[in-house]
């Protein structure tokens, strides 16, 4: 065997198949056929100071081990961020990001994991896809940092553009909505969209996130769920929803363990036609889902029937 025949053998071993669950989403979207269920994200936080999880895992091989765990309890993809966005958290440094997830997202997409970074810096998201990221969720919808819209552009990522309005330190005081809230939001993330598509970024790659509990109280937060299909309709585009363990939800159930909340919130927005939901609890919001596709389903039958 030759040194090119070795090296190219080499090569196909170490080659592992991946995933491209976004990428299949939007695909059906795109076709307008219905996805035969809503896809689950499971949250992968390297961080010491996020709201459900924080400290946790931000040893690689915790994080790796448990980012393997919710990819063996059925998520489609696992979304690795290395800065807390809860209300309050301040900014870190971008070198601090990088040695927090790179790492990390290495790892997970070499054993085959469909991944995606959550990040709003344009240097941390490339070099997150450099690593083997397939996805880049930026909760400030690009407008953080104005290189974010030239960097996916360039790579052709799908990108989950998020409805914001400020960092986490001050968002609270930018919960203030003149009219409609479900409106104000739509408009809003269409001009992100607009701003992005203008930046290069391919509008059929875009998938939007309301921002549940960004610059919302609870009031929007329940308004902007029940109304899910006015946004993906209006906007055109897949909608992800990120409502897992968010304090909105004790206020409404009155409890400390948020996960059974959080499931339900999955399975409605499934059936209000969230085509991604973010989530910490795999298993019980992939079991979530997968009542609301068959749900839909049986209601399609029945109609078809009459």
């Amino acid at each position: 065997m030759t040194n090119n025949t070795r090296a190219h053998a080499a090569t196909k071993e170490r080659t592992v198949w991946r995933p491209r669950p976004f990428d299949d989403m939007l695909q059906t979207f795109r076709r307008g056929d219905p996805l035969s269920r809503c896809l689950v994200m499971g949250v992968l936080n390297i961080t010491p100071d996020s709201f459900s999880d924080g400290g946790r895992y931000l040893a690689l091989d915790t994080a790796v081990a448990h980012g393997r765990a919710m990819a063996d309890a059925g998520a489609d993809i696992v979304d690795v961020g290395g800065e807390s966005t809860r209300p309050g958290a301040q900014r870190i440094s971008a070198a601090t990001e990088l040695r927090r997830v790179i790492p990390v997202v290495r790892d997970l997409a070499a054993a085959g994991i469909a991944v995606s970074i959550d990040t709003m810096r344009a240097e941390v998201a490339m070099a997150a896809v450099s690593a083997g990221a397939q996805i880049v969720n930026d909760v400030s919808g690009g407008a953080a940092d104005p290189a974010m819209a030239r960097a996916v552009a360039e790579m052709h990522a799908p990108f989950v553009a998020m409805h914001w309005r400020a960092p986490s330190d001050v968002m609270d005081q930018h919960a203030h909505y003149a009219g409609d809230v479900v409106e104000a939001v739509g408009d809003e993330l269409a001009r992100r969209i607009d701003a992005l598509c203008a930046a290069g970024v391919e509008f059929d790659r875009i998938v939007v996130d309301p921002g549940i509990g960004f610059a919302k109280n609870p009031v929007h937060n329940w308004a902007l769920l029940s109304r899910l299909p006015e946004i993906g309709d209006r906007l055109d585009r897949p909608v992800l929803v990120g409502a897992s363990r968010k304090r909105f939800l004790r206020r409404a159930v009155g409890v400390p363990d948020l996960d059974a909340a959080t499931t339900s919130v999955s399975a409605l927005a499934a059936l209000g036609g969230a085509r991604c939901v973010r989530v910490h609890d795999v298993s019980g919001n992939l079991a979530a889902v997968r009542v609301a596709e068959h749900w839909a389903s049986g209601a399609r039958r029945s109609t078809h029937r009459v």
